[in-house]
């Protein structure tokens, strides 16, 4: 043994505890050395049980995901990995009680399970979280846990990757006591009541597992609820396969099953994505040119100008985090709908029970309404929500300047104007920072946080850290029109119009590219954000676009009669009362019309040509980003289109897609379409020195820090 894990002893009870911090990750060299604490305390016949718990703030938060990254790349091989322990600890003659605090997930709540018996401390929360890595339990998870809880919540646990906490796993069975006190003291404790008894082995209990009578709807319904949920993943089936496995098999027979469907899911494009995306939100925080010792502003209270959809979200997102937030607007009827919203927004979680009346009234206090800026002077940070125009903005901005206490941020929840204009309002640019939050900003997890050319690296570190405290992945990126997200965004969705005008059907191009696992199809998505916007954006900028180069037409048609979308029951789509897209007949026609009379030929377009033009559109304007250091990392675009986008994670995001695809596959298909469309399809320079050198966006970082 190591420190990371010490043998101890409290009289007759021994103490094994786990010190690999901060999370006490199950890594190999911590399995060993547990496995040689147990074999010390079953050889000591001074020792009548055992207390096995983790040092610091958590018990074991999951095994090494680097460990399986080596696996699929061959730098290691994979034997045993934790079974041999887990029957080790089973087998002892001598009660091991496995105390809980903080996080039990994956490996961890595997090696919790071959214990004899559970305590937890009330604030625990457990859980098999690996189809969130795309893969599936692989030391006995799918077989141990349903012996545990019974069948169906097994196959939650396993195909969701849902968490518990304490109270759920003691009304289940996955653990015997709650502790609210010292959980090591009341873990010896509980350990001196058992000891004596025959220790109950986890693999040998049958009476949860029921009939496959009975049985047999529960695997029918967890199917048809993963199609639904989780459409396009193989591991949720998977897991529910390896559950089944355990009520039709024996112990070891289905550990064999559990294992051949860890390792087909281990060694799949989608884990390989799942787990790069797992790394990608890590990396996304590392600023190279904003060291992790920079001073951070404290952020105790904040400001939102614009009570609208954006800024009502983001009055929610501060006071959830417990954030005291003023929220202003223009006009009482205005702010009344905004505060009318918040209410009706958390009155649909509570309905659904994602959070109590008690957490909605505390947090409904932290939001002050406010006509004026008369309070503004006492926040530490503002967030400009207002209607995308920049002189409204610099309007804003230069009251703020007026108002605002020196220090206090100042930023601009802007999706596409350019950041040091805004700035430029202002005397204190340094100050200036853009805030992009996703609509419903109350729920989308992704934050673009754009830096402009003052932005002083305090300020960066603070929205990074901040972003954190509001439950949101933080991205940096430079500044330059629609940023990163909706630069790219603009071709994705151009490529979809040419499509409509070149003959497919809306309903078409949408289908294609929801069958690709895309949440909702452009066009679709355009409806529901309102076609006025984009048309709104497309005005605001026509003077920078390039003579005699083509630009979509159809759209601004659509505008043009009022069809907006989902909020006037038109826009591709036709909407009923419920907002339920219907296919519009007259919509088609009205399109195929106009594009004939802009000289646009009429074709037949493969669903294979649709999902390629799109998402390669991506591809290419995704490198020029790399290259021009708006992005650090291929991987932060990634998380950018994964958590704000609907890209589908399973595919890891489209720069990672298109190395899985191949980039000199995916750079002579943009090369075909530059030769039949023109320079809007010319090959990034970046894409074309990647194929040249034969390396893929994975192994490429901008050298350059991200710039205004």
């Amino acid at each position: 043994m190591d420190d990371l894990v010490q043998l101890t002893r409290d009289n007759e009870i021994a103490i094994i505890t786990i010190n690999n911090p901060p999370v006490n990750v199950l890594s190999p060299t911590v399995a060993q050395n547990i496995a040689k604490a147990i074999e010390r305390v079953g050889s000591d016949d001074s020792l009548n049980a055992a207390v096995l718990i983790g040092a610091g703030r958590t018990f074991i938060a999951g095994a090494d995901i680097k460990e399986l990254s080596k696996i699929t790349s061959g730098k290691t091989q994979r034997r045993e990995g934790l079974l041999p322990l887990l029957r080790q600890i089973e087998d002892l003659k001598k009660p091991v009680v496995v105390a809980i605090h903080g996080n039990a997930f994956g490996g961890g709540l595997e090696l919790a399970m071959a214990g004899h018996y559970r305590v937890a401390h009330s604030n625990t929360q457990l859980g098999q979280t690996e189809v969130k890595l795309g893969i599936i339990p692989g030391a006995g998870g799918t077989q141990r846990l349903p012996r545990l809880v019974g069948i169906a919540k097994a196959v939650e646990m396993c195909a969701e990757g849902n968490l518990i906490n304490a109270q759920e796993a003691l009304k289940f069975g996955l653990v015997d006591r709650l502790i609210e006190g010292d959980l090591l003291a009341e873990g010896v404790r509980f350990a001196r009541e058992v000891s004596g008894k025959t220790p109950p082995k986890t693999r040998e209990r049958n009476e949860k597992l029921g009939t496959p009578e009975h049985n047999e709807p529960l695997f029918a319904a967890a199917r048809e609820k993963a199609c639904a949920k989780q459409r396009g993943m193989m591991a949720p089936f998977a897991a529910i396969d390896a559950v089944e496995a355990a009520t039709r098999l024996p112990f070891d027979e289905g550990c064999e099953v559990e294992k051949k469907l860890f390792r087909e899911c281990l060694f799949s494009d989608q884990s390989k994505a799942l787990i790069h995306l797992f790394f990608g939100e890590r990396e996304v925080a590392k600023i190279p040119d904003v060291p992790k010792d920079t001073p951070i502003i404290p952020i105790n209270s904040a400001a939102v100008v614009g009570a609208g959809t954006m800024g009502g979200g983001i009055a929610m997102v501060f006071a959830n985090a417990g954030i005291a937030v003023l929220l202003k607007d223009a006009d009482q009827p205005a702010l009344d709908r905004g505060l009318d919203t918040i209410r009706k927004n958390y009155h649909s979680s509570v309905k659904r029970g994602r959070v109590t009346q008690q957490f909605v009234d505390e947090r409904l206090k932290l939001i002050q309404p406010t006509l004026t800026y008369d309070d503004f002077g006492k926040v530490d940070m503002v967030i400009e929500a207002v209607f995308e125009g920049m002189a409204l903005k610099k309007e804003v901005f230069a009251q703020l300047d007026r108002v605002c206490q020196k220090g206090a941020i100042l930023a601009s929840n802007t999706s596409t104007l350019n950041i040091d204009e805004i700035a430029s309002a202002t005397s204190r640019p340094e100050a200036v920072i853009g805030t992009h939050f996703f609509s419903p900003a109350n729920v989308m997890r992704l934050l673009e946080i754009v830096r402009g050319k003052w932005t002083s690296k305090e300020v960066i570190a603070t929205c990074m850290q901040l972003s954190k405290k509001l439950g949101k992945i933080g991205v940096l990126v430079g500044n330059c029109r629609g940023f990163v997200g909706n630069r790219m965004f603009h071709h994705y969705v151009r490529e979809a119009v040419f499509l409509v005008e070149e003959g497919a059907t809306p309903q078409a191009v949408d289908q294609a590219l929801s069958d690709f696992g895309m949440a909702l199809g452009p066009l679709a998505t355009g409806d529901l954000a309102g076609l006025d916007v984009g048309w709104r954006i497309r005005k605001e900028y026509r003077h920078l676009e390039k003579p005699g180069v083509r630009q979509p037409v159809v759209g601004d048609r659509l505008c043009e009669l009022g069809r907006y979308g989902q909020k006037t029951g038109a826009g591709w789509y036709k909407y009923d009362e419920n907002r339920r897209a219907i296919p519009d007949p007259e919509a088609n026609e009205l399109v195929r019309k106009w594009a004939i009379e802009a000289g646009i030929p009429q074709r037949h377009i493969s669903s294979e040509e649709i999902v390629e033009r799109c998402i390669y559109a991506l591809v290419n304007e995704g490198a020029r980003i790399i290259e021009e250091g708006i992005a650090l990392r291929a991987g932060d675009i990634d998380i950018i289109y994964v958590n704000g986008y609907g890209f589908p994670a399973y595919r890891g995001g489209p720069m990672w897609y298109a190395d899985t695809v191949g980039l000199k596959k995916v750079y002579e298909r943009i090369c075909e379409f530059h030769r039949e469309f023109g320079e809007l399809w010319e090959p990034a320079p970046l894409l074309t020195r990647l194929v040249e050198e034969g390396k893929t966006f994975g192994e490429f970082t901008s050298v350059q820090t991200v710039m205004a």
